[in-house]
This record gives structure tokens, C-alpha cells and sequence, in this order.
């Protein structure tokens, strides 16, 4: 399931600038509106079906997972088959007897890529603030289909009415960061 990680870490980088964080653009290309969900989820079992329809989208027989930043360990990279069960999943992110639980990307991670060998997907997660971003959705129809069947999942203005706010500790999310999110993340101008 593990790949050469230097190949791993060109394509993500190919799809995200590594070195930015929210709420600055981390997708070099992918533009379109933008669907959030929490990151404490993202390395989960839980997260691993919807991973791999996005994948399936766009005919990716694979889902690339680099590390970008952790805590206490070199940022590891992993490609997983699309056809791996959630359990196979949470067997390379999660911990089990076999393995400390600093050693699991699930503890360790601070902010993580994936995409597949096509580029034209990508989720972003960042454990602070709390948030996974993903963007690379053939249309509004497969976006809303993804949302409801994977869920939940809010937009950029329901990520900063509902999960952000938590981050700021009850204080309202800081007007400059707001303007940069929705910015970066929300629904495209449309043209007249």
C-alpha cells in the first residue's frame, strides 16, 4: 500500500502549494466552490468511502496520502488502492497493538494532502483549524450527490458560521480571515 514518497510528494504538490496554510489557497488550480467537513473525521474509517468515490470520479484507481506536517514523525506517504476497505484504511492511518500511538498518522498528523494520479481532485485537512477542504468536483450535481451521501459537509460560509467560531474559542472568526476563506474557498464570481 505504501508508494515512493518522493513521487507521491510531486503529485500532491502538483495540486496544493505545500507550504500554505488556511485560509490562504492551498490548491494551485482546482477552483470550485469548495465543500468542508472536520478533520478529525478525515483520518478516520469513516472517511475512507468518500475518499475513494471522489477518486472513482474521476477514474483514480488510487488515493495518494502525504503527510505534510506531524508531530514526532517524518511526514509519511502512502497510496492506497480505491478497492481497500475502511478497515484497510484505518489499519495505515490509525494505530493498532503493533504500533505506538505517536507512530499514527491519525495522532501525529497536522495538516494532510490527498489526491490521485488524475490531479483534478484534492482534500486538504488541517488539524487546526479543524478542517478538511476538498475541491475537484466534475459538477454541482456530483458535489451535491457527494454532500448528501457522505455528509456532513458545509460550504465556506457554513464552515465559518458553524466549525470555525470553536477555533476562535466563542469569539467570532476575525474579519480578515473570513474575507480570505470565503475568498479562497467560496462559490466562484459569477459572470454577467
Amino acid at each position: 500500500m505504501t508508494s515512493n514518497p518522493d513521487a507521491l510528494r510531486a503529485r500532491a504538490a502538483a495540486v496544493f502549494d505545500l507550504d500554505a496554510r488556511l485560509p490562504a489557497q492551498v490548491f494551485r488550480e482546482l477552483a470550485d466552490p469548495a465543500v468542508f467537513c472536520e478533520f478529525d473525521l478525515l483520518l478516520t474509517p469513516v472517511a475512507w468511502p468518500a475518499l475513494a468515490a471522489l477518486a472513482r470520479l474521476h477514474g483514480d484507481r488510487q488515493v495518494d496520502l502525504l503527510v505534510v506536517e506531524a508531530d514526532g514523525m517524518a511526514g509519511p506517504a502512502l497510496s492506497l488502492s480505491v478497492e481497500v476497505t475502511s478497515d484497510d484504511y484505518w489499519a495505515e492511518v490509525g494505530f493498532d497493538s503493533g504500533r505506538e500511538a505517536l507512530e499514527s498518522i491519525t495522532i501525529a498528523a497536522r495538516t494532510v494532502a490527498l489526491t490521485g494520479p488524475s490531479g483534478r481532485w484534492g482534500c486538504w485537512g488541517e488539524r487546526d483549524p479543524a478542517v478538511a477542504v476538498v475541491r475537484g468536483f466534475p459538477g454541482e450535481i456530483a458535489r451535491q450527490d457527494w454532500h448528501v451521501r457522505y455528509g456532513p459537509c458545509v460550504d465556506a460560509a457554513g464552515a465559518l458560521a458553524s466549525w470555525l467560531p470553536l477555533v476562535f474559542r466563542g469569539r467570532p472568526v476575525p474579519d480578515a480571515y473570513a474575507a480570505e476563506l470565503t475568498a479562497n474557498y467560496g462559490a466562484p464570481p459569477r459572470s454577467s
